[in-house]
């Protein structure tokens, strides 16, 4: 079965997502973010500390610091520093995401989201739907270079 031009773009702009994550400096998990409007990029994103923090994402027990920014609100709050705007536009991003990315997602008005990988946790995703978002899991497959 021929995929259609829709779900090529998506895997395509899912693997470029995976490729941002690999900027992240966190160990536990990286995770990349693309805002994409009327097909061009409009914002990124990884997960990281604040600017001005040093980049280290876990404390000396191995937890993630509290001031870690997600890859979506770091996509997010990027594009309202821009003088685009993120409203029906569509995120892709590595995983899933938390409930307070939902938050943001609604918020920043975009209407679409596609995710690879599942997070331990759902409510950010149910969250979306009930806002009436797209949300849309694509499994890609592992790529270990």
């Amino acid at each position: 079965m021929e995929k259609s031009k829709q779900r090529l773009l998506d895997e395509r702009y899912l693997r470029m997502a995976r490729v941002w994550a690999e900027n992240s400096y966190c160990e536990r998990r990286r995770v990349g973010a693309l805002l994409v409007k009327e097909q061009a990029i409009i914002s990124d994103g990884y997960n990281g500390t604040p600017s001005g923090f040093e980049n280290i994402c876990e404390d000396e027990n191995n937890r993630t610091k509290p001031y870690v920014l997600h890859a979506e609100a770091n996509a997010i709050t990027k594009v309202a520093k821009s003088n685009n705007s993120s409203q029906d536009s569509t995120l892709y991003v590595t995983t899933s995401p938390c409930i307070e990315c939902a938050k943001l997602i609604i918020q920043a008005g975009i209407k679409r989201v596609v995710y690879s990988e599942n997070y331990r946790c759902t409510d950010g995703v149910d969250l979306l739907r009930q806002a009436g978002i797209n949300v849309e899991w694509i499994e890609l497959p592992n790529t270990n270079e």
